[in-house]
């Protein structure tokens, strides 16, 4: 009993295991996908465009996504960044978000939207912070 428990406990851990080669990531989850996601530079300047890299997978039951935006906003202020993002897709499942610039320092929240069956759906979003001084 103990070892069916432990392989349907690391059967849903690891079904969807999104993996972004390259260093080091943070991993988010919804109900529907695990993305993970890094900067480039790691370390984000105020005021300096950079680049979010993040590999995206649909747990079992998910659709594939049609598409993934990227933005970031500061919810403290009510206000997003001064630019859009541009998100291309490399392929199986991973994409590149291109555009980003944090003007100010505080609190930073990324959100990654993933929509799938066109637009007429609601997107799943997935939502992390990053506090920059």
């Amino acid at each position: 009993m103990r070892v069916l428990l432990l392989m349907l406990l690391s059967s849903t851990t690891w079904a969807c295991m999104p993996e972004l080669p390259g260093g080091k990531a943070q991993i988010i989850e919804s109900a529907k996908y695990a993305l993970a996601y890094r900067t480039q530079p790691e370390k984000i300047v105020i005021g300096q465009h950079f680049v979010v890299e993040l590999a995206l997978c649909a747990k079992a039951g998910a659709a594939v996504p049609d598409s993934v935006r990227v933005d970031a906003h500061m919810p403290e202020h009510r206000h997003g960044m001064n630019y859009k993002t541009k998100v291309t897709s490399n392929g199986d499942g991973k994409y590149r978000a291109e555009g980003l610039m944090f003007h100010m320092p505080g609190r930073w929240e990324y959100i990654f939207e993933v929509r799938t069956g066109g637009t007429a759906g609601a997107p799943e979003r997935m939502t992390t912070s990053v506090v920059l001084q």
